[in-house]
């Protein structure tokens, strides 16, 4: 089935190859047969993981974003790699390479697409249940440095006031506490 807003690929120049991301600069015809440019990055895909402890706070990390060239808050997250398939695996491990927490139940919440103009990327975000801190937790990459911070819900929703939390999987998940909260009321 052709979309009557489909654009179709005329050429398509290879700009980048990275271990991350793959760049490429399409020549398109436009629905209404004009030309156009239309630049993309292809990226396998990531997780991103939504804990609440106990005393009813949420699990956040703070990083250095280098493209935003600020740290912020978010929830912990990591790409899929090359061969993987099993993304509740790939939580998993970021879970605990991140927060030291291993999680007894990991369960889907959904996926989206993160960046449409310009991304394939697609984030399957995952709610940590019965998790618990290890003695001897995978290690975190070692280009990452990270602090846990643990936030009420009201102290998170002030650090969005801020931008300290800005990103796309954060305020998902923060939307998603949000409607449970509201639902057990």
């Amino acid at each position: 089935m052709t979309e009557k807003f489909e654009e179709k690929t005329i050429s398509r120049d290879v700009i980048y190859d990275g271990a991350v991301v793959h760049l490429v600069r399409d020549k398109v015809e436009l629905p209404d047969g004009r030309e156009a440019f239309r630049e993309l990055v292809f990226h396998r895909g990531a997780v991103g993981i939504f804990a609440v402890t106990k005393e009813e706070k949420i699990v956040l990390v703070r990083q250095f974003r280098k493209a935003l060239e600020k740290s912020i808050l978010e929830i912990p997250a990591g790409k899929i790699e090359e061969g993987e398939e099993d993304y509740q695996k790939v939580a998993e491990r970021e879970f605990e390479e991140e927060t030291g927490y291993q999680s007894q139940e990991m369960n889907l919440i959904t996926s989206f697409i993160t960046s449409p103009g310009i991304s394939n990327e697609k984030l399957y975000l995952y709610e940590a249940k019965d998790f618990h801190q290890v003695d001897n937790p995978l290690p975190q990459d070692d280009d990452e440095f990270l602090e846990i911070v643990e936030l009420s819900f009201s102290e998170a929703e002030e650090k969005m006031a801020t931008g300290e939390i800005c990103d796309a999987k954060t305020i998902y998940a923060m939307l998603y506490w949000q409607q449970r909260i509201e639902g057990q009321k």
